[in-house]
């Protein structure tokens, strides 16, 4: 662990102005809100910036609500925000449940959502539930605003499709039907998750299933025919590393059990 470098701190006091400041200062500057995976980077020296842009003031960019027929969460609503919210838990409970047990309370009081899915760090639990769910990520530029899948954003290990003056607004979850279920079981033993699976069934589909936290960005499994069926698929679908989660092959085992256990819940 190192000292920081030196390095001018912004605090625009409206989105406007953050995405000014992101427009002018290019690639030599970073947002945060929380700030709990960049601090980190920053201190070990892995990554270096001239200028910090500090959004968590602007008014209302942590606003949890529903619009029409989505659950719509801001960019610096923290993984406890999610956690704790009634409306979360009325109509995404299984984002809940997961906001619940992301690392420890320090971190899910300071860390965002937003910031998880713009920082791609591989070994998390939220996009994978995300992508499951069909959620998309609100993106906002000095040209204009888009909307791009969670399942498209995350590219690889640290990369995303997050432009050099783009700002992530907002998360939004299609509002699950009634008779949609959905559920996320992850296992682990070191700060992180070593596997991660959401599974989701709507009104008698077959279920979507996405691994997370294995490979570098979440893996959809493509299967048909029954629980064995995905778990045969989703062994075959990832391709871990060895490292000290475990090694490689444990961590295939390891995904088809928690995909079999993920699809028992759902069933269940």
């Amino acid at each position: 662990m190192q000292i920081l470098s030196d390095f001018q701190l912004h605090r625009p006091a409206s989105l406007d102005e953050a995405v000014q400041l992101r427009s002018e200062l290019g690639d030599g500057a970073a947002l945060y809100a929380g700030g709990t995976e960049l601090l980190l980077a920053l201190k070990m020296g892995v990554l270096e910036y001239e200028h910090l842009i500090d959004v968590k003031r602007i008014p209302g960019l942590n606003a949890i609500e529903v619009q029409g027929a989505a659950l719509r969460i801001g960019a610096t609503a923290t993984h406890r925000d999610i956690e704790t919210s009634p409306l979360v838990a009325e109509h995404v409970p299984a984002l809940s449940k997961l906001a619940r047990h992301v690392a420890n309370v320090r971190v899910r009081a300071a860390g965002t959502l937003a910031g998880n899915l713009a920082f791609g760090e591989p070994h998390a639990d939220p996009a994978a539930l995300l992508v499951a769910l069909g959620a998309t990520v609100e993106l906002l530029s000095s040209g204009g605003r888009r909307s791009l899948p969670v399942e498209q954003f995350a590219v690889g290990a640290y990369e995303t499709e997050l432009g050099e003056d783009e700002l992530i607004e907002a998360v939004v979850v299609p509002l699950p039907t009634a008779q949609t279920r959905a559920t996320y079981l992850k296992f682990q033993v070191l700060e992180r998750p070593t596997v991660g699976v959401a599974a989701v069934a709507r009104d008698g589909d077959a279920p979507t299933v996405v691994v997370g936290a294995v490979d570098e960005k979440p893996v959809r499994i493509e299967a048909s025919d029954g629980v064995e069926d995905y778990v045969n698929a989703a062994r075959d679908a990832v391709d871990p590393v060895d490292d000290l989660s475990g090694s490689a092959e444990y961590k295939r085992h390891l995904t088809g059990v928690i995909v079999r256990r993920a699809l028992e819940a759902l069933a269940a």
